[in-house]
């Protein structure tokens, strides 16, 4: 897929991606929305710096690169601090959360509601940050 938001060598940038993150979260402006949590469906994709680009290997360590269990994590306390009117907030808060990790340099998130209308798959928001 070239979307503009792809891995750059050159650039040294590699693409580092969350797919499928289900979560509950007090999301919608409706009234049975503010009462109980509904399914949301997150997808996360970062451009993050590569220190071995543009044609080595770094070393194989976790402190070399972008821990996306701790993505995870911010992107779950996210949608767990409480009620949220717009998917386009929760999507930008995941953003900043993720973009406060110092290698991300830029975010895309997604946010879907697979419940919203019985008719639909899902609909939902995506935004992008960038450093």
């Amino acid at each position: 897929m070239n979307d503009g938001f792809a891995p750059d060598a050159t650039g040294r940038l590699r693409r580092v991606f969350i797919r499928g993150l289900r979560l509950r979260a007090l999301l919608g402006v409706k009234a049975h929305e503010k009462l109980a949590p509904q399914r949301v469906v997150i997808a996360i994709d970062m451009l993050v710096e590569d220190d071995a680009a543009p044609g080595g290997v770094g070393p194989d360590r976790l402190a070399r690169v972008t821990d996306y269990e701790c993505v995870v994590l911010a992107a779950r306390a996210v949608a767990a601090e409480g009620h949220t009117y717009l998917a386009e907030t929760l999507a930008e808060r995941i953003a900043l959360a993720a973009l406060a990790e110092p290698r991300v340099q830029r975010c895309r998130v997604r946010v879907e509601k697979p419940d919203a209308f019985p008719d639909a798959a899902a609909v939902g928001v995506e935004v992008e940050r960038v450093r």
